[in-house]
């Protein structure tokens, strides 16, 4: 393998530790989150001169956001492309880093969807509210976000001959980690989870049926939560507190139905060669693959698209017992538990580059031995329709 070029690094990381929070705001989880990610790393308010944010926590982020941190940036990025915000951050860090912008950068992210209830399932289209052109053909009809996802699972079943058992492998494996996660376990108590414990197919497949073919154990939770990363120079990563975590790959892309295009491919087909190629690696050299997982169908398309199987094998390469932090096979699929059994707060990416740069620091709970290399993947938007992917490429020093 060629050395990649290291032009930027994951410095400080912090998840919030409450999936129910209530009495908090989504700007106090990410002072809170900024404040302690900084600690992480070994770096003041002062040293940050870079705002990456996805407008989540407060309005006009770009104008207000650093005066409530009380620092003055020279980059300012408000970039909101749903969950896979945080990846296109951490690219364009990585960016502005390597061309002199900003030495070191700040992602946030605070949400209080549970306290809140919203219907983020349910909701339609891109979200409800006045007619737009991303859904002025499905809203009339009844389409939700969860209907989008399940048609991508019948198509794909249609297309491959993939099955119920196969996606609900992936529940399992993610429900394994989250077992040996604390703050995942003291999540489902919270969210009321019932029955706590490792999940079997058959518990996924028997579980209720929200739109034909995805089941209630196929769906992420809805919570709150929050995060921040930190992202530096070299010159400052290499007197960090923690040892970095390398940015060695990016991609980003955005696709939507058109006339006769297929809504089993995601936007991840086109970002990820760009990162792979920049990170000089192939994706059988990964071992750990941190893909948002709204729902089981989320992951299993993205595995295809990101070069893990070719399309339309997602449903043997997931039954081969591969996704397991312990498994002998590669890669480990999110380790900390995931959407569907850690945390989804409604944007989940930061989470990913948060787990990630665990693993290659050797942190994490269900920690893949000898972790050299991570992809974060992440999904904005839905499926079926007007969604981003973003994907980020990293390595251990």
């Amino acid at each position: 393998m060629v050395t990649q070029r290291r032009d930027a690094a994951i410095v400080g990381i912090y998840e919030y530790p409450k999936r129910k929070a209530p009495g908090v705001t989504p700007l106090q989880i990410k002072a809170e989150c900024a404040a302690r990610a900084l600690e992480d790393a070994g770096l003041s308010w002062k040293d940050v001169d870079g705002l990456y944010d996805a407008q989540d926590g407060a309005g006009m982020a770009g104008l207000s956001l650093a005066e409530y941190f009380g620092f003055r940036p020279n980059v300012i990025d408000t970039t909101a492309v749903g969950g896979s915000s945080y990846e296109f951050h951490a690219a364009h860090a990585k960016r502005d880093i390597a061309a002199g912008r900003c030495r070191v950068a700040l992602l946030t992210y605070g949400s209080t969807a549970h306290s809140d209830a919203r219907r983020i399932g349910t909701m339609p289209g891109m979200g409800g509210g006045a007619p737009s052109p991303l859904s002025n053909m499905t809203d009339p009809y009844g389409m939700t976000l969860i209907a989008n996802y399940a048609m991508v699972a019948r198509r794909h079943m249609h297309q491959y001959g993939t099955t119920s058992e196969q996606l609900a492998r992936i529940a399992v494996a993610t429900r394994a980690h989250a077992m040996r996660n604390p703050q995942a376990v003291q999540a489902m108590t919270d969210l009321e989870f019932q029955d706590i414990r490792e999940i079997t197919v058959d518990d996924v497949v028997n579980s209720r049926m929200i739109a034909d073919p995805l089941h209630l154990l196929d769906c992420c939770m809805v919570s709150d939560g929050g995060g921040a990363v930190v992202i530096a120079a070299p010159e400052v990563a290499r007197d960090c507190r923690k040892k970095p975590v390398w940015i060695i790959g990016a991609g980003e892309a955005t696709s939507y139905s058109e006339n006769g295009s297929d809504i089993t491919i995601s936007a991840a087909a086109q970002s990820a060669p760009r990162a792979w190629a920049e990170a000089d690696v192939r994706p059988d050299e990964i071992d750990v693959a941190m893909i948002y997982d709204s729902f089981t169908i989320t992951v299993l398309v993205m595995l295809e698209d990101l070069g893990f199987c070719k399309k339309g094998e997602g449903g043997a390469f997931v039954s081969e017992q591969r996704l397991r932090f312990d498994s002998p096979l590669k890669p480990a699929l999110n380790t900390d538990g995931g959407g569907l059994s850690s945390n989804h707060p409604g944007m989940r990416g930061i989470f990913l580059l948060i787990e990630a740069t665990r693993q290659l620091r050797g942190e994490s709970t269900s920690q893949v031995p000898g972790a050299r290399l991570a992809v974060a993947h992440g999904n904005g938007g839905m499926l079926a329709t007007s969604h981003t992917g973003g994907t980020i490429v990293l390595a251990g020093d």
